[in-house]
């Protein structure tokens, strides 16, 4: 296997593993949302701010596991110019 194809196969597994780990904060958010229905600690804004930071943590997460899968070919080629093809 050239290099180049090691770092393609390489880079997606990165993305795939940040895909997979996205899905914690979605789980987190719901046992939060489970929580704070049978307590009412916090209130709703707490509830809301852990809810919208659960959000945007699995956005960023998958936004750039995608990322790094779809453009996978083009990360190994930047990165391994001047190696084989």
């Amino acid at each position: 296997m050239k290099s180049k194809q090691l770092a393609n196969v390489l880079i997606k597994i990165l993305g795939l593993s940040l895909c997979v780990r996205s899905v914690m904060p979605v789980v987190n958010g719901v046992f939060i949302a489970f929580a704070n229905t049978s307590s009412n600690r916090g209130g709703i804004s707490y509830f809301a701010h852990d809810l919208l930071a659960n959000l945007l943590n699995w956005l960023v997460l998958a936004g750039i596991g995608i990322l790094l899968i779809a453009m996978s070919r083009k990360i190994a080629e930047f990165l391994l110019k001047g190696e084989d093809a």
